[in-house]
């Protein structure tokens, strides 16, 4: 063979820099699903957000690890300037922005110090930012939405280097100003107390052991900046995934789930963020199991969605919601029987839950297994197996009366 073509080895080395990229960042994800437990899912989807160059929300109740999780994934970007806050209703843009320069304005010039504040961040994580001040609120918008800030004297606005934001709360928006900040969060994604036994048992453990130095991949800010701006936006969308993506709308529509043009669009770039951090050149049907974290409003909405996603795309996923159902009314029925006699609560353990429990974890463990096998995700019947031996602990200790400390030797 002759010397190769100065282009093709040009686009040769872009290519294997692009599979270093994505590969990096799924190792980024891996280490961190094991350190998080039951957040795989969560981890994944903030990379695909940050990808895209879009915000996310982590929505949840205090004591789920979400600023953990959000300073242990920025922290990974070599190079990145990082920027985080805790918001109340007092907060000051100049504390966001960037304060007034003292020693200039006793020069009588007026000046804010930009450095280490949002408006030199590549990466940025707001804790409570539903409690974003009146003050702030339209600045806060402007440096979202647009990567933009406007001083405090007025003048040309200052360009931020911002690549995507992770944002967190415990609660949802209350009020217009609010809901607007709420508005242009395009990923919204719910986490909850750990529900698998053997996970919260490994967490417990956690506390009193030394666990071994964790791997720590990183990748450069240059890198990323490379994917967000080039790599992703090259990959392919075919007429099967826009297809696909018009049947849902429609099916969303018909339940009364209706979500703007614009949020359609920007998904759209969410697609091909998974697919690249997948290492695929072009949008699959899998990816769209992304949009389960975009395209409602309300937590109530949510199961609804995702049923509608994963009806287009992993079956092994709709059963196992399926499943959920059985399981979540076996525990309401455990719940309607508090104060009945034991042997009440053993007769029902023995002729119902204890059969439909049981059947249900063979089959979510028969589905995990093909969904491995077929490459499809596991998050969806990760978390319905999850479901499946809490309420198993639940019904071996308060309707068994099985000792505890024992409940983790019979999951």
């Amino acid at each position: 063979m002759g010397p190769q073509d100065p282009q093709e080895a040009q686009e040769a080395q872009e290519a294997q820099a692009e599979q270093d990229t994505a590969a990096r960042l799924r190792a980024i994800g891996d280490e961190l699903s094991d350190r998080f437990y039951e957040r795989a899912d969560v981890v994944r989807t903030l990379v695909v957000t940050l990808l895209a160059g879009q915000h996310s929300l982590v929505l949840g109740p205090p004591g789920t690890a979400k600023s953990e999780m959000a300073r242990e994934l920025t922290s990974r970007i070599e190079g990145a300037s990082y920027w985080e806050i805790l918001l109340s209703k007092f907060t000051a843009p100049t504390r966001m922005f960037g304060p007034i320069d003292v020693a200039a304005l006793a020069r009588g010039e007026y000046r804010q110090v930009y450095d280490g504040r949002a408006t030199t961040a590549h990466v940025a994580f707001i804790d409570e930012i539903f409690k974003c001040s009146t003050a702030a609120l339209n600045e806060t918008l402007g440096y979202l939405n647009e990567r933009i800030y406007h001083p405090e004297s007025g003048g040309e606005p200052v360009r931020c280097p911002l690549i995507g934001a992770i944002t967190a709360s415990n609660e949802l928006p209350e009020g217009e100003d609010s809901a607007a900040i709420y508005d242009r969060l395009l990923v919204r994604i719910e986490v909850k107390y750990l529900e698998d036994p053997s996970n919260f048992a490994a967490l417990v453990r956690s506390a009193v052991s030394r666990p071994a130095a964790p791997r720590r991949t990183t990748l450069p800010l240059a890198a990323l900046r490379q994917a967000v701006t080039e790599a992703v936006p090259a990959v392919e969308v075919s007429d099967p995934i826009v297809d696909a993506l018009c049947t849902l709308r429609a099916a969303l529509r018909r339940k009364e789930l209706v979500a703007s043009d614009r949020r359609w669009r920007q998904a759209v770039g969410l697609l091909q963020a998974s697919a690249y951090l997948d290492g695929r050149p072009s949008v699959a049907e899998s990816d769209l199991s992304v949009l389960t974290h975009v395209l409602w409003n309300s937590p109530a909405e949510r199961p609804t969605v995702e049923r509608e996603v994963l009806q287009l795309v992993n079956p092994d996923a709709k059963e196992a919601l399926d499943l959920a159902d059985t399981i979540d009314e076996l525990e309401t029925q455990l719940d309607a029987m508090a104060g009945q006699s034991r042997e009440a609560l053993s007769e029902w353990v023995i002729k119902k839950a204890h059969n439909q429990l049981a059947m249900a974890g063979k089959r979510l463990e028969k589905l995990r297994e093909e969904a491995a096998g077929a490459g499809r995700s596991t998050a969806a019947v990760d978390r319905v197996t999850g479901r499946q031996r809490a309420v198993r602990a639940r019904v071996l200790t308060e309707a068994l009366g099985v000792d505890a400390s024992t409940v983790q030797a019979q999951l």
